[in-house]
This record gives structure tokens, sequence and C-alpha cells, in this order.
């Protein structure tokens, strides 16, 4: 095991009715912007129960924000929250909206180009607007951790930064909240939460027993509650499974000592900001094809991952990882899921030759050996036709 630092401050609200702790979670003289998407809240109910928690409190609004959200909406909700000089944020969605927050608690203070917090590596913030979650898509784990992706329209990228000050103060997370999504949320959200984890365990065995079975346990969570989830799309109990299941999976809780990879989040990245593919379907197509392009370097990880995930105890070590990395492809499926660029109207071809000249202009390597580099993402994409 690696040596390493832990830390999470994110206070958490779990379960049924608690949104009722908003008044004792919010800062008593805070001006609030409540920052949301599309409206769907407005629809299913979590907007009025959020209104009603902050009665007699001081805020306003920012709806709009988009899955993959934009730089560009971003930026004007920064310039409102100058404006009107508010001091703390609500975000009232899934990732897409945290995430966003995230990025508007930084960028509004911030005395620079705001793009140069996602562009400039390393690049130091020095204080962020304070801000809350309230959940409602289980999916990236956003809600406890420090991490934001945003898009830029204008120049076709997807970034993402992270920094200790973009911890949530708090996150209010009601299964409830969930029943009302579409199916396609649902699965994109498993299938995010299993990448997530994937990339902080799919790698060598780096004696790190206990994390490995944290991390098979939120895999096999996700695999038993799946097919329960589409049955029963009302089952409270499948729901807070899978709720709690994505703030495990990128907590931080799981990379501790362990060697990380990143390169499938990367590759698939690129893929979202060229073609607007669903983020987690990205992940999907590339998870599989990155794994057997690597099968020599994971190989005792994949061998415990088919062992201890679908009990394959084949004694043919390479067809036992043959079989796993299918029977993961066939979950993937089973949520209705692709795991082709073809069926996303995406040429393979294309696609390989614009990840890989971009890799290369940035001079950029991922994976937990740094060794996938722009014709490394060329041969694996090149394989996902």
């Amino acid at each position: 095991m690696d040596n390493f630092s832990y830390w999470n401050p994110v206070r958490t609200a779990f379960g049924k009715g608690s949104v009722s702790q908003l008044p004792n979670l919010l800062p008593r003289e805070a001006k609030i912007m409540i920052v949301y998407g599309g409206g769907s809240i407005k629809k299913n109910g979590v907007y009025n129960q959020v209104v009603s928690a902050l009665k007699g409190r001081q805020f306003s609004e920012f709806g709009g924000i988009g899955p993959n959200p934009l730089y560009e909406t971003c930026i004007e909700a920064v310039n409102k929250v100058r404006e009107e000089k508010v001091n703390f944020l609500l975000a009232v969605g899934g990732g897409s909206v945290i995430d966003a927050v995230k990025f508007i608690a930084a960028a509004s203070p911030f005395k620079g180009e705001p793009w140069s917090i996602l562009s400039e590596p390393g690049i130091m913030l020095n204080s962020a607007i304070p801000f809350g979650c309230v959940l409602t898509l289980p999916a990236t784990g956003s809600e406890m951790n420090a991490n934001s992706v945003i898009s830029r329209a204008s120049t076709m990228e997807k970034l993402h930064f992270s920094s200790p000050l973009v911890y949530p103060r708090f996150s209010v997370m009601d299964p409830e909240f969930t029943f009302s999504l579409p199916p396609r949320q649902v699965a994109n959200g498993i299938i995010d939460t299993f990448v997530h984890v994937m990339e902080q365990y799919m790698t060598i065995v780096n004696n790190a027993p206990l994390q490995d079975r944290q991390a098979e346990a939120v895999i096999n969570t996700l695999i038993e509650e799946a097919p329960r989830v589409v049955a029963e799309p009302k089952n409270y109990d499948v729901r807070a499974n899978l709720m709690w299941a994505a703030s495990n999976g990128l907590n931080g809780l799981l990379a501790c000592g362990q060697k990380e990879d990143w390169a499938t989040h990367m590759i698939g990245h690129e893929l979202t900001a060229f073609y607007g593919i669903d983020h987690a379907r990205s992940l999907a197509v590339i998870l599989p094809a990155l794994w057997r392009y690597k099968r020599k370097d994971k190989h005792d990880k994949l061998i415990q991952y088919a062992r201890r995930i679908f009990a394959i105890q084949s004694d043919n070590e390479e067809r036992a990882i043959d079989e796993a990395i299918n029977r993961t492809e066939d979950f993937f499926n089973s949520l209705d899921v692709s795991t082709h660029l073809a069926d996303y109207g995406i040429n393979a071809s294309e696609a390989a030759s614009k990840i890989r000249d971009r890799f290369d202009q940035r001079s950029v390597a991922f994976g937990e050996n740094a060794d996938i580099d722009g014709a490394a993402a060329y041969e694996i994409i090149m394989t996902c036709a």
C-alpha cells in the first residue's frame, strides 16, 4: 500500500425527508443563490421542498445548467453572483449541477481569466464561495468530493479541476428524489459509478486488501441493484443503495494507498467534447477496450476481478480475463447501453485521430503507468468501432 493523506469534510444528511435539515445546515445570514438544471426539480416537487426549507432566507435562482455543464453558462452565473454579492451557493441537481457550482464558487472570487482554473493544471486557488448540495441524481460522487469537470462549447474542450476549497459544506441526499429519473439517466449513473470505482481499482495488486474489497463491495452492489431498479423504480431501498454506492465510488476512500488510472475518463471526456455523447456512455465504450489493450499490465487485477466479482474459476487465466471483460460489457448492455461507437453515430477512425492529436498537442499521458498517450489512445479507440 502506498502512502496517502485522506480528508473529507462533507457533512451528509441522508434519507427520507432530509431536505428538512436545510435550515440548520445553511448559514443563518447567508445571501443564497440556488443553482439547478433544466427545470425537472420544478416538475417532481424537489424545488418546492427546497424553497419551503428556505422560508425566511434571502435567495435568488440560476437555472439552465445542462449535462456536461458549459463554461459559457457558468460564466453567466459567475456574473450574477458578483452582481448580487451572493455569498453561499446551493446546488440542487445531479453531478452536472454540482460540478458547475464548484466552478462558479471558484471563479466568482478569482482575479484572473476563469478558464485558467481548468486549463492550467496545478493553478492555486486562494478562495471559493461556500456551497451545499441537494442531490437528485446519483452518479458522479461530486456531492462528496472536490472535483469538477466543465465543457467549453467554443473550443470543444472538456477539462477538470480539483481543489480542497470546493468540497461541499454539506450534501442532502434523499433517495426519494431519484424516483422520477428517466431510465437513461439511471443507467448512466450506474455506469458512471462503476467506472469511477474501476479507475481506482483496476490497476495493480498493491497490497491494499481492505480498499480492494471496499471497491468490490460497491461493484457488487451496482450489479445486484441494477436489474432491481429497472423492475422496481420506486423501491426506496434500491434507490438508497445506488445513491450511497455512487457517493462511496468517488469520495476518495477507495483511492487511499492505491495506484489510479483515469485514462478511460480522459479519453471519454474527449469523445463527449467532440461528439456530445453522454459521459457514461463514452466510458462504457472505452473501458472494455482499454482493459483489452492493457491486459498484460492489469493481468493480476483482472484475474482478481474475474474471480471475486463474477466467480470465474477457469484455470486458463487468459480465458478468465476474456470472460470477465465480456461480462462487463454484458452488464453495460443489460442497461441498454452500447459499447460500440458506431451505435452512437461516431466514426472510430475519425475519433481516434482527433483524440490522438489532442493528446499529442497537450503532451499528456494517462493511466497508472502514465503510458496512455496519443498513440495508445488511438489504438484503443480503433477497437471500439
